[in-house]
């Protein structure tokens, strides 16, 4: 069980240690498994890629992606790459050669509940395996809020079978200078945000905004969808904040919001915003974007998101967009880890008095891109099926919700 920081090493370290304990067990084989499928490919798929390399066995390893598996080449033994948003594939999995030994589960606060990680131990890996081979599940994840299953499971009582661990960025050898300069000023400007992205602490969840939420996907049936709406919103940022962009469709009947798209990235050029709604599908749809950039709005037109729409601000409009959103359930797809993120550390700030009274200006990019969109679910009234504006009749399925969204 390893919790960690930030560039703690925890992911790269697993990586190295389960390369080699493959070539120097025979017969042993791995099962990696993330929330979706379709993460591993740029996580742990790349990570493993990375540590054969490092090992300098890149030779004796065939990658292939289609399917997402690895094959030690002398042996026939195998990794494979499971996601918990297929659980009968999961709960099934096994290999023709050797024993399941490992499992390796990364990103586990994706993970929803505890009775969905229960799933998965009390199946894979199963039954005895010959000496000098035993089975063990290494479990990695950055610790955003105490609140999580993880912490209750794992931390808060011992078990003899569970060994704990937390990193840091000062254990990674592979940073150099200017990477730890970065942890440096997180401790100088964001006390909290370091502890937890710095040093690994738990999230606190004193004091947390929303607190309904879940890293899941909803159903929807065929004979609702006339109640939802899509949604977008855009904070801008540079150099020191990220810009952020949130995709999320609402419920304004049964208080329900499900975020199903982001991106967050640092030093991006109005060309590249615009680049990035287009190839993500959303340059036709009416986006909220903050007012306190016209010129950026503007160029955004220019570049082609000619439905670009600037924030409504004004008096205690921060305080009442909390407030109306508070009022619903936030689904959140687990591949939108950013919003995952800022949902769990997205905090009130103590007054002089004591008292919670205003959002902690920290951890809200995606926080304000989902409070600037929100004005406009005010606006829809469900039951207009004609096609049109921000989405409406785009035929929502339940095959959509499980997939990648177009529009």
């Amino acid at each position: 069980m390893l919790k960690g920081g930030k560039a703690s090493k925890k992911s790269s370290t697993t990586a190295l240690n389960l390369i080699y304990r493959l070539m120097k067990y025979k017969d042993s084989n791995l099962l990696v498994v993330r929330a979706v499928m379709n993460t591993h490919r740029d996580s742990t798929f790349a990570q493993l890629k990375w540590a054969q390399e490092r090992l300098g066995v890149a030779d004796l390893w065939q990658n292939t992606v289609s399917p997402m598996e690895m094959v030690y080449k002398p042996t026939g033994q195998k990794i494979l790459f499971r996601g918990f948003d297929d659980v009968l594939k999961l709960a099934s999995t096994t290999v023709n050669k050797g024993y399941l030994c490992f499992v390796w589960i990364e990103e586990a606060f994706e993970i929803k509940t505890l009775e969905d990680f229960e799933k998965l131990d009390l199946s894979v890996p199963r039954g005895n395996v010959p000496s000098p081979l035993f089975k063990q599940t290494t479990i990695t994840f950055n610790p955003w809020s105490e609140r999580h299953w993880l912490k209750k499971r794992f931390f808060d009582k011992q078990d003899k079978n569970v060994n704990v661990y937390t990193t840091n960025y000062k254990c990674n050898e592979f940073l150099d200078k200017t990477d730890i300069e970065v942890f440096e000023q997180m401790k100088k400007s964001s006390a909290r945000k370091y502890a937890v992205a710095g040093l690994g602490e738990w999230g606190i969840a004193e004091g947390l905004i929303y607190e309904n939420f879940a890293a899941e996907t909803p159903e929807i049936a065929d004979k609702d969808r006339w109640k939802w709406q899509h949604f977008f919103g855009l904070d801008y940022g540079y150099s020191n904040d990220p810009t952020a962009f949130i995709a999320f469709m609402a419920n304004p009947l049964d208080k329900i919001i499900y975020v199903y798209d982001e991106f967050y990235e640092k030093r991006m050029l109005n060309s590249d915003i615009a680049k990035a709604i287009i190839a993500k599908g959303y340059g036709k749809e009416r986006i909220r974007a903050d007012c306190a950039e016209p010129k950026s709005n503007d160029d955004l037109r220019r570049l082609g998101i000619t439905r670009i729409m600037p924030s409504v601000k004004g008096k205690d409009s921060v305080i009442n967009g909390i407030m109306n959103i508070v009022e619903y359930f936030i689904y959140v797809n687990p591949r939108c880890v950013n919003t995952l993120k800022e949902l769990s550390s997205y905090v009130w700030e103590k007054g002089v008095s004591g008292n919670l009274n205003m959002p902690r200006d920290e951890n809200n990019h995606l926080m304000d891109a989902l409070r600037y969109a929100f004005v406009d679910v005010k606006n829809f009234r469900p039951g207009r099926l004609e096609g049109g504006s921000n989405g409406i009749g785009l035929g929502i399925t339940n095959k959509d919700l499980k997939g990648e969204w177009s529009n």
